[in-house]
C-alpha cells in the first residue's frame, strides 16, 4: 500500500522498543453506584467538578459525591428508533428513557453547572483592568512557584529579583496553558463534529462549544498579563527568549544549528510527498483504514473541505508538539473520522489537565490564603483561581470522554489502537521524560531551556555579564540541589495520578498505562547527566560565537 511505503515510515521512529500489546478489552457499561464518588483530575488531590461542593487542596484524598438525588436534574436522552436501519453508532440500548448512562447524567450536570458559573465573566473583568504596576509588588503564588526556586541563585535573590522570578513563573506556565488550548479550540470542534453524527450526545456537543469559547478568554487574558509582565520585567529584548524553549531569533549561531532546535523540522524541498500529502491523508484514513466510518467525518471537516482549506493542524501546546505538522494533520483527519480516536484526543487533553492542575492548585492555596486573611489578592492570582474554577469543568468533560465514552462504541481495530498509543506514547517522550532543575513542574529536560535561563541572567532582573551569566547557570543547572528534590515530588504526584488514571484505559501498550517513559525520566542522576553535556555543547557554541 502506498500508506505503508510513505506513512509509516515516518511513525516508525517514534515506535518505543519491546513495547507489549494488551488485547484485553470489555465494553460492559461500568456501573457507578447510586451514590457516585469521582475522583476528579486526581485521587490525591480532586478537583470540585459540581461547584459549590467544597474541596481541599490540601487533602490527601477525598473524593466528592453526586448523591442519588443530584442524579435526579438530568435530561434523559432517547435513543432513536431508526439508528439500526442508518447504521449509525449511538448510545447503547441502556440509553433510553429507562436507564441513561451514568457519564451522560454527569455531562449534563456539568453542562448545567458551566453554563451557571460565572468563572470565565470574572477572568475577562481581570484581564481588561490588569496593569503590571498595580501587582508587581506582591508574590502571585507561593514562593516554589518561581523559576530557579531551590537553586543555588535564588538563595542569593534579592527580594524584588524573587518576585520577578515568580512573576515571570506564572507568564511563562500560562504561555504554555494558552497555546494547550489553543489546541483544545480546534480539537473540541473537530470531535464535536463527530460525536454530532453519532446521536443521543447533544448536550455533550453543547459543552464542548461553550468549552471553546471559554478557551479563547482564557488565552486572551493569558497573552495580555503574560505579554505585560515580561515587557515589564525583561525589556523588548527578553520577549525574544521564549521560556519554552521554541525560540532561536539571539542563539549563537551555532546553536541554530544543533540539536537546540525543534527535532521536528521539515525540510519541505526533500519531501515528495508534500505537494499530494493533504489528498494522500484522505484516502488512507477514509478510503482505507477507516472506510468503514464515513457516516462519522466531522460536520466540521467537512465545512472545511466545502471551502477548499487544508486539513487543520495546531503545533503549540503538548498535543501539538508530538509530531511534524504534517502527521498532526493526519490525527486530525483520524480524530475526526473515528469515534473511538475522537475520544483519544481528550486522554491527551486529560494528561494537560493534569499538568496544569499539578501546579495550579497551589494558586488557590494561595488565593485562599490571602482571602481569609484579608490581604490584597493580585489579579493573576484571582487569574488562576477562576481558571481553575472554569477548568474543573472542563476536566470533568476529559475525564468522561477519556475513561467512559469510548466503551459507546464499537471495539478499535488494530489501527485506531496503534495511532492512540502511539500519541500517547509521543505525548510522553515529548512532555513528560524529563526533569528540570529550575522549572518546578516541568517535566522535560532543561537543555530546552538553556538559551532562555542564560538570557534571563542577562537581562534587566540580574543584569550579569555573559561570563557570570554562564557561571551561575553552569551552578544551577549541572549541579545537585533543592530545586531538583523540590520538582522531584510534584513528578512522583503527577505520575502516581497518571498511572491510576490510564489503568482504567485497557487498549493502552504496557509503557502508556504504566506510564514509563514519565517515570523514566524521574530521576534527579539522569538530569544532571544531560544538563552537563547539553551545558558544554552550550557554552562552547557561546565562545565560538564570540569569537570572529
Amino acid at each position: 500500500m502506498f500508506f505503508v511505503a510513505s506513512i509509516l515510515p515516518v511513525w516508525a521512529k517514534y515506535l518505543p522498543y519491546g513495547f507489549h500489546r494488551d488485547s484485553r478489552r470489555t465494553h460492559a457499561g461500568e456501573a457507578y453506584p447510586d451514590s457516585i464518588a469521582l475522583h476528579l483530575y486526581s485521587r490525591h488531590t480532586p478537583i470540585q467538578i459540581i461547584h459549590g461542593t467544597n474541596y481541599s487542596p490540601r487533602c490527601t484524598r477525598r473524593d466528592i459525591v453526586l448523591t442519588k438525588r443530584t442524579m435526579i436534574d438530568t435530561t434523559q436522552t432517547p435513543v432513536s428508533q431508526n439508528a439500526a436501519a442508518q447504521n449509525t453508532f449511538t448510545a447503547s440500548p441502556e440509553t433510553s428513557c429507562e436507564k441513561v448512562k451514568k457519564h451522560i447524567k454527569l455531562t449534563e450536570i456539568n453542562y448545567r453547572r458551566n453554563t451557571e458559573s460565572d468563572y470565565t465573566e470574572k477572568i475577562e473583568a481581570l484581564d481588561s483592568s490588569f496593569n503590571y504596576r498595580d501587582n508587581g509588588d506582591y508574590f502571585w503564588g507561593q514562593a516554589e512557584l518561581s523559576i530557579l526556586y531551590g537553586t543555588p541563585l535564588y538563595e542569593e535573590a534579592t527580594l524584588s529579583q524573587r518576585k520577578a522570578l515568580n512573576h515571570l513563573y506564572w507568564a511563562t506556565q500560562y504561555n504554555q496553558t494558552a497555546a494547550t488550548e489553543a489546541n483544545a479550540i480546534l480539537y473540541n470542534q473537530v470531535t464535536a463534529g463527530v460525536f454530532t453524527n453519532l446521536k443521543g450526545y447533544d448536550t455533550l456537543c453543547q459543552e464542548l462549544d461553550l468549552e471553546t469559547d471559554q478557551e479563547r478568554h482564557h488565552i486572551h487574558a493569558f497573552h495580555n498579563i503574560g505579554y505585560k509582565t515580561k515587557r515589564e520585567l525583561l525589556g523588548q529584548a527578553g520577549l525574544n527568549a521564549s521560556m519554552q524553549g521554541k525560540s532561536v531569533q539571539g542563539q549563537p549561531s551555532r546553536l541554530k544549528k544543533s540539536k537546540l532546535r525543534s527535532p521536528f523540522s521539515i525540510n519541505r524541498q526533500t519531501s515528495l510527498l508534500s505537494a499530494f500529502q493533504d489528498t494522500t491523508f484522505r484516502f488512507v484514513t477514509n478510503q482505507v483504514m477507516l472506510k468503514n466510518q464515513a457516516n462519522y467525518y466531522s460536520n466540521y471537516l467537512k465545512k472545511l473541505d466545502q471551502k477548499g482549506e487544508a486539513i487543520p493542524a495546531q503545533t503549540t501546546g503538548l498535543l501539538g508538539q508530538i509530531a511534524p505538522r504534517s502527521l498532526l494533520q493526519f490525527f486530525t483527519l483520524n480524530c475526526g473520522s473515528s469515534p473511538f480516536l475522537a475520544c483519544v484526543f481528550y486522554v491527551t487533553r486529560f494528561m494537560a489537565n493534569m499538568l496544569l492542575k499539578n501546579y495550579e492548585y497551589c494558586y488557590v492555596q494561595h488565593y485562599r490564603d490571602l482571602e481569609k486573611n484579608g490581604q490584597f489578592i493580585p489579579a493573576p492570582t484571582a487569574v488562576s483561581f477562576n481558571h481553575l474554577m472554569d477548568e474543573a469543568f472542563h476536566t470533568t468533560t476529559s475525564q468522561l470522554i477519556a475513561e467512559d465514552l469510548y466503551k459507546d462504541f464499537a471495539k478499535p481495530t488494530a489501527y485506531e489502537k496503534l495511532i492512540a498509543n502511539l500519541t500517547i506514547y509521543r505525548a510522553q517522550q515529548v512532555g513528560l521524560s524529563g526533569l528540570s532543575g529550575a522549572f518546578p513542574a516541568i517535566f522535560r529536560s532543561d537543555q530546552d531551556f538553556m538559551f532562555s535561563f542564560y538570557k534571563l541572567l542577562q537581562s534587566p532582573v540580574f543584569e550579569m555579564s555573559e561570563v557570570d551569566a554562564l557561571y551561575w547557570l553552569k551552578k544551577c543547572l549541572c549541579q545537585e540541589h533543592d530545586g531538583f528534590h523540590g520538582n522531584l515530588k510534584y513528578h512522583d504526584r503527577l505520575l502516581n495520578d497518571m498511572r491510576w488514571h490510564f489503568s482504567k484505559l485497557d487498549y493502552l501498550w504496557d509503557v502508556n498505562r504504566e506510564v514509563r517513559l514519565m517515570a523514566a525520566g524521574g530521576s534527579i542522576e539522569k538530569a544532571l547527566q544531560n544538563n552537563i553535556k547539553a551545558f558544554e555543547q552550550f557554552s562552547d557554541s557561546v565562545a565560538q560565537d564570540r569569537t570572529p
